[in-house]
């Protein structure tokens, strides 16, 4: 198959969050597969002046944005590891600025006419380069108009009457909302701006405009693509997502093993395989009591977290629990992670008062990240809401058995250890269900327990976690079968393997 990946975010190139990593993994695992694959993404300031080795292609682009020809150009490069070309839409005016979407907190003015400019010219280089794909898999809102060009003003030309679409939801919450005067921009008609199609509490909506006009719509994990047909997490969309119940599926993200594995991570102080995970793990704690200045005791549980510090991600109940526990619990604490003030406000003061029971770090480092990884007994991740989450597949790769909330990619990925699921084997970690701090403690001293009373069960669960799969070779595969599946239904006939 001949695949397009557009993405407003790839790695290494550009990143925010989950959505660069899916864009820099996939497409090297679809061309092991045998596909040809193109990924086009916005030329930033990263991406055409940073360190890589961006060319110029000679091809220039003339893009309508309303009334008006917007001028731009294609560089390429190609993703590491791989021959998968990275086609840079750049316009400096657009996209040579700080950041991706905004600064300080604010989203940039014209992040709509941006997109549009980086949709329309994704389908302008389909025809300039010759590339002839099957499909085009679009993600999040910033290519949501691409479903709607292809359905409504390319629909007649032969170049483009058999492009499947795809477009992945990554965070539904994303919707990419502009006021109705924005309309005009996208050059489709005023027809579809309507409650059915593109305008959505009168406001053009670009992840709903995907959503519509898509041949297939994916999201990041199969409890996810259910949740957001409901109302608690459909964001308003629910509605439209079930009228597409019939082409809307999941498939769980993976981790790049080349970066997230025990054996082979330079990042930590003493490597380890499912082999020898006892050793390995030991010194990685040793090394992490060591570096926050906590007690130097083996026999002590540890509860890593690493991540944003906000509300969706549970920080409301883990600090309840938190801070019973420093007070009467013989249990330490590692943070990592960066966000909301509040947060970091609340987590200095336990700091000051606990500094040898709680290690803190406020900001991100990649290093601690996987030494956290590496050396906790216990990642805790209660998120509100996870499309998919990397975390607790990283914690149970490194031997660290996860605590979550059941829902999205954590309902996916974790078994809770119950008196079945330890029988028959598939236990992996803890789950709960009601957001709260009492489940979350009750699921925490679950775990703490077996820890502490039950070493042979505990060590089945950490054994289950590091002997699975979690690479992206897994999910690609699932990718395949689905672009197969739109194509079909897009050209009505079997295509060849």
């Amino acid at each position: 198959m001949n695949i397009i990946v557009a993405s407003s975010e790839v790695v290494p190139y550009a990143k925010t969050g989950g959505l660069a990593d899916v864009c820099g993994a996939l497409p090297s695992q679809l061309e092991q597969l045998g596909h040809q694959i193109t990924v086009f993404m916005p030329g930033y300031r990263a991406v055409n002046y940073g360190e890589f080795s961006v060319q110029k292609t000679g091809i220039d682009l003339e893009i309508p944005i309303g009334n008006q020809l917007v001028p731009g150009e294609l560089l390429v490069t190609t993703l590491p590891g791989s021959n998968v070309k990275v086609y840079s839409v750049t316009n400096d005016d657009y996209f040579d600025r700080e950041s991706l979407y905004g600064e300080k907190g604010v989203d940039y003015e014209d992040n709509a006419q941006r997109f549009i400019f980086f949709s329309r010219a994704v389908l302008e280089s389909v025809r300039l380069l010759d590339l002839k794909p099957d499909l085009i898999h679009c993600n999040d809102w910033q290519t949501g108009l691409i479903p709607a060009l292809l359905k409504v003003e390319y629909e007649s030309n032969p170049l483009y009457e058999n492009i499947a679409s795809l477009i992945t939801i990554h965070n539904l919450a994303y919707q990419g909302t502009y006021p109705s005067s924005t309309m005009p921009l996208t050059g489709l008609d005023w027809k579809y701006y309507n409650y059915l199609q593109m305008e959505f509490f009168d406001r053009l909506n670009l992840l709903k405009t995907g959503i519509v006009f898509a041949d297939s719509i994916n999201t990041v994990s199969p409890t996810y693509a259910q949740e957001i047909q409901g109302a608690e997490q459909g964001c308003g969309l629910e509605g439209v997502l079930q009228r597409r119940a019939n082409v809307l599926s999941g498939i769980l993200n993976g981790i790049d093993v080349t970066q997230w594995n025990p054996s082979i991570d330079e990042l930590i102080p003493a490597k380890f395989s499912a082999d020898d995970w006892p050793r390995g793990k030991s010194e990685c704690k040793k090394h992490l009591q060591n570096y926050f200045g906590l007690e130097q005791n083996s026999s002590t549980p540890m509860i890593g977290i690493v991540g944003r510090l906000a509300t969706q991600k549970g920080w409301s109940l883990i600090l309840q629990v938190m801070q019973r526990w420093l007070e009467t619990t013989d249990v330490q604490w590692v943070v990592l992670g960066t966000g909301a003030p509040e947060f970091h406000a609340a987590l200095t003061s336990l700091y000051q008062n606990h500094p040898h029971k709680l290690g803190l770090q406020l900001g991100f480092s990649n290093e601690l990240a996987h030494q956290i990884e590496a050396g906790a007994d216990i990642f805790a991740m209660p998120s509100e809401y996870e499309p998919c989450g990397l975390n607790q597949m990283y914690s149970m790769a490194y031997g660290t058995v996860p605590v979550v909330r059941r829902t999205g990619g954590l309902a996916d990925t974790v078994v809770d250890a119950s008196l079945q699921t330890i029988a028959a084997g598939t236990a992996n970690g803890f789950s709960f269900d009601g957001f709260t701090a009492i489940e979350l403690e009750r699921a925490l001293s679950r775990a703490i327990q077996m820890y502490r009373f039950d070493k042979e069960n505990w060590n089945n669960l950490v054994r289950a976690g590091i002997q699975r799969d979690w690479s992206w070779a897994v999910s690609a595969r699932a990718y395949e079968r689905l672009y197969r599946k739109t194509i079909e239904r897009k050209q009505g006939h079997p295509i060849s393997p």
